[in-house]
């Protein structure tokens, strides 16, 4: 591994490397009066004893935890990977008490709620991939998919399909609830109100207002049943970051192969359907199979209830996935198809007047508090149903921007400035809000790497330092009664650990796609003197810029006396190469004269070296600094998760 010694003494510290620091310090603390208040001495949340026998919610359990082994890998302390182990195990044990868990999986739910909660687990892997226990339940969750259980067959390897909607560690779980034959469906005026008809279809059931009458809530429920029973939908592709998962704890070709086949066959459909890809497929192979023919309807797909949103990620996870096992770029046509398709439909239209419509109003705080004083930008359908294209929201830029990330393709990069040139809101501004994702402060980012955004990484860092101190001030005034069962999603709500702006700014990347995302990283840091992942104490990391195949770092030793070890690694799953390194350095002595009342002026100097692999040793002697300019060849590597 070859060894570079920063040689360059800072004269003024760099404000953003003593920002993220504190931001680092502080979220190490943050976790202690959250843990105390919601969780229990075993580690399981503080909730009833009992469960309401709702599919729903287990998701919810996990979430509280998501990204603390995330954090830790970031540069967290080592109590942050203890935590989350330990808060894995116990709500895990506290969800087969409800009978939802078994064989330590969900029994049997969705793939869009199942995505957000085992991207938990995926970054535990990341963080410990030598655990054996971790490595059992990877292999153990992907088996119940590649059929290794016999009293869970998931999947059809005819048709190429996964046999239902709910699906889990007990086999399909056919249908909507335990009990179908008593399902009602209506959406009162609850949150679920705004996503309208399930099913738009059904005779005699024209307006979401029908389902106030008792008896058309009781037919709409059994249409679901019947229509969402079985069957493939387009969600069930975000199984892809489960078997990826496992393929990167333990390199066996059965997950990567199988991913290749699964994926590959939601690719053919999308070809036969003009590029789109359909959101349903019948027990027997065909397209439309339970929806009259149409290859809209299925659930959570096109129609209901979040369309674009929650296929666009499948669809965006499961092509990058697939490329770095096969190196086939045409698996981006899965999502590439999906995001032009939304953009040809494309419409300038008044904020205000458009947000009634939206499906997912409170997605949209950065674009809101940005808009212009016409308050108009940019909207695409995010949903299509009998009617047409429906649901008109702004598109984010981290649709296309995650395609980018991975395939540095002009087409892709075309597609982001397309989307700046159209939206009406100021994509420089840094807007301090955390969503349910910590996702969606993209555009500021990709401002700042093209140089037009220069203060970005201290407006972010105090962003996301001052949300930090938010969600600790409400959970000092939370007087909810735990033990009784809060509202579900208390905990995401006011988690105190946000990375986003770790992420963005150390790594080079956009953050983790929530939904089931494995990290694409140019860069990420391990300490060399513990032998642990993250950026050692004391120091600070900042890519500055990002060309194809090449990427640009400050690394900082803000420690007055202590020299720090850090090694950077060509990316999370050390799926790149370095080829040549370019940076500063001086001869310059320091800190010179004594009594000198400034230190002498540094004449720098850029010096090149030649790398061969995927790491690179920087010792940074006290207060000193370095700037790296690496090249490297990106995806010629079998990704894994490499250990310290």
């Amino acid at each position: 591994m070859k060894n570079i010694t920063a040689s360059v003494h800072y004269e003024i510290t760099p404000p953003w490397a003593v920002l993220e620091r504190k931001l680092i310090d502080t979220m190490d603390e943050a976790i202690h009066p959250y843990i105390e208040k919601y969780t229990r001495a075993d580690g399981s949340l503080v909730w009833a004893d009992t469960w309401s026998g709702s599919r729903d919610g287990m998701d919810d359990f996990y979430e509280a935890f998501t990204n603390f082994a995330q954090f830790y890998s970031l540069g967290g302390g080592d109590h942050l990977l203890e935590a989350a182990d330990g808060h894995w195990d116990a709500i895990t044990r506290q969800l087969t008490g409800f009978g939802r868990i078994y064989r330590e999986y969900e029994r049997g739910y969705d793939q869009f709620h199942q995505s957000e909660s085992y991207i938990y687990f995926y970054h535990l892997c990341l963080a410990d991939p030598g655990n054996p226990k971790l490595r059992d339940r990877a292999r153990r969750f992907a088996g119940f998919y590649l059929n290794e259980f016999p009293d869970a067959p998931n999947y059809d390897p005819v048709h190429r399909i996964i046999r239902a909607p709910h699906n889990g560690s007990g086999g399909p779980a056919w249908g909507m609830s335990e009990d179908d034959s008593r399902m009602t469906y209506n959406p009162g005026q609850g949150s679920m109100l705004v996503y309208g008809l399930p099913l738009s279809d059904v005779p005699g059931i024209t307006h979401v207002g029908d389902l106030q009458d008792p008896a058309k809530a009781r037919i709409m429920g059994r249409a679901m049943a019947e229509r969402f029973r079985e069957g493939d939908v387009g969600n069930n592709l975000n199984v892809n970051g489960l078997i990826m998962n496992a393929y990167l704890m333990t390199g066996d070709d059965k997950y990567r192969d199988w991913l290749l086949e699964y994926i590959g066959a939601w690719l053919d459909r999308a070809r036969e359907n003009g590029g789109l890809m359909p959101d349903n497929v019948g027990l027997d192979g065909r397209v439309g199979a339970l929806h009259n023919g149409k290859w809209y309807g299925g659930l959570y797909g096109w129609t209901w209830p979040h369309g674009f949103h929650s296929l666009g990620f499948a669809a965006i996870t499961a092509a990058n996935n697939a490329y770095l096992l096969s190196g086939d770029p045409g698996y981006f046509d899965l999502p590439r198809g999906m995001i032009d398709r939304v953009l040809e439909e494309g419409i300038d239209g008044h904020f205000d007047e458009m947000a009634s419509q939206m499906s997912l109003r409170d997605h949209y705080i950065g674009v809101d508090r940005n808009l212009g004083p016409d308050r108009r930008t940019f909207f695409t359908p995010y949903r299509y149903g009998d009617q047409g294209w429906m649901d008109y929201q702004p598109m984010p830029v981290t649709y296309p921007l995650n395609v980018w990330n991975v395939t540095e393709a002009d087409e892709d990069r075309a597609r982001m400035e397309y989307l700046h040139e159209r939206s009406g809101f100021d994509w420089s501004a840094v807007v301090p809000f955390r969503d349910k994702g910590d996702m969606h402060h993209d555009e500021p980012w990709l401002l700042y790497l093209r140089g037009e955004n220069p203060d970005y990484p201290e407006r972010m860092l105090g962003a996301a330092h001052a949300q930090v101190c938010h969600r600790l001030a409400q959970i000092r005034a939370d007087d909810s009664d735990l033990e009784s069962g809060p509202h579900i999603h208390l905990w995401q709500e006011v988690q105190p650990v946000t990375t986003e702006a770790l992420v963005q700014l150390t790594m080079g990347c956009p953050q983790v796609i929530y939904y089931g995302g494995i990290p694409n990283a140019r860069l990420c840091y391990y300490d060399a003197d513990r032998e642990r992942p993250g950026l050692p104490s004391d120091t600070a990391a900042l890519v500055d810029r990002i060309e194809p195949s090449r990427v640009g770092v400050h690394l900082v030793n803000l420690h007055h006396t202590e020299a720090r070890r850090v090694v950077v690694q060509a990316g999370a799953l050390a799926e790149h190469a370095f080829r040549c390194v370019s940076y500063d350095k001086t001869d310059t002595p320091y800190p010179g004269a004594t009594g000198a009342y400034a230190a002498q002026r540094a004449a720098v100097r850029t010096e090149s070296a030649q790398i061969s692999g995927s790491r690179l040793l920087v010792v940074l002697p006290p207060a000193t600094r370095i700037h790296l300019d690496l090249e490297m060849s990106r995806h010629v590597n079998r990704p894994r998760y490499a250990p310290a």
